[in-house]
């Protein structure tokens, strides 16, 4: 758990700045160059906040089927790692993309575009 402890790195920011403007495609190109070779809890904390990034890029362009899958696989990485990891509050951002894939699911394929766009997770900070 020490290095969830530690603060953010300049590329974790730039993440987090990239996924809460919604380039999510940017935001998973930063987390891909973070998560490869990396091993244990930063793995799981890059692979899930990526997997959500690229979730909701799917939801965007109309991919029903992936953005379902990836917001599953991303909360399963995310769950395995501390509430709070380099500041990030990670516990917030799961219960934020399963109400999401929530959402979705209810909606279906056909109606995923009705999805109030308040419902997107945001990563958000803790304090210092």
């Amino acid at each position: 758990m020490q290095w969830c402890n530690e603060a953010p790195s300049g590329a974790i920011l730039r993440a987090f700045g990239e996924f809460n403007r919604g380039d999510w495609y940017e935001c998973h190109e930063t987390l891909e160059d973070l998560w490869i070779g990396s091993e244990d809890e930063p793995r799981w904390f890059y692979q899930g906040m990526l997997q959500i990034a690229v979730a909701i890029l799917h939801w965007s362009n109309g991919n029903y089927g992936g953005a379902v899958s990836l917001l599953t696989k991303g909360t399963e990485y995310l769950k395995r790692v501390s509430p709070v990891c380099r500041r990030i509050e990670v516990a917030t951002l799961v219960t934020d993309a399963e109400r999401f894939r929530t959402e979705l699911i209810r909606l279906g394929p056909e109606r995923m575009a009705e999805l109030p766009e308040a419902l997107i997770p945001k990563m958000r900070l803790a304090p210092a």
